[in-house]
């Protein structure tokens, strides 16, 4: 991509345009914002991903992380943000919280709860399969509560794709 065409994420125009998951790109956009709403397999737990932060955001799409799907509501830094990221063929779902002084609170796909995306962010590239590694599953302790944890949902993408095609 050409440098000149380069925009600030802030300052990227929102695309509203209709995709589907397996037209996500692979790496992050640097021209627009892929708005969740666009998403036409979106679950519910994404479109409303930053309804109690300040502002209430609506996520965008950042990149995918091997078979991980990536979105985020807030600013990337120095402000109240989620991230939230399903797996694209189980429907595993996780969520990281940013605060505002760069701390985080996030449970990844191997149970380790994380206080930096960073570290999150290689819990998701580390973990293998869910239907045969060490990923948990919905029923573990791990999953309750604000640690950011997720849950297992296979008909995940049925579901957001039923619902979006009768709107």
């Amino acid at each position: 991509m050409d440098r000149a065409r380069l925009v600030r994420y802030d300052e990227r125009p929102q695309d509203h345009t209709p995709i589907r998951t397996v037209d996500l790109p692979p790496t992050p956009t640097r021209d627009r914002n892929i708005m969740a709403t666009a998403w036409v397999e979106a679950p519910e737990s994404l479109l409303t991903l930053g309804d109690d932060l300040p502002d209430r955001p609506s996520a965008e799409y950042k990149r995918r992380i091997g078979p991980w799907i990536l979105w985020r509501a807030g600013p990337a830094k120095r402000g109240d943000a989620r991230y939230w990221v399903a797996h694209d063929t189980t429907g595993a779902e996780f969520t990281l919280r940013l605060f505002p002084d760069g701390t985080a609170q996030g449970v990844g796909p191997t149970g380790t709860v994380h206080s930096r995306f960073r570290a999150w962010k290689e819990d998701l590239r580390d973990a293998q399969h869910p239907l045969g590694g060490q990923m948990l599953n919905d029923s573990d302790p791990a999953f309750q509560g604000d640690a950011g944890a997720g849950r297992v949902a296979t008909d995940l993408f049925e579901e957001g794709s039923a619902r979006n095609s009768t709107s």
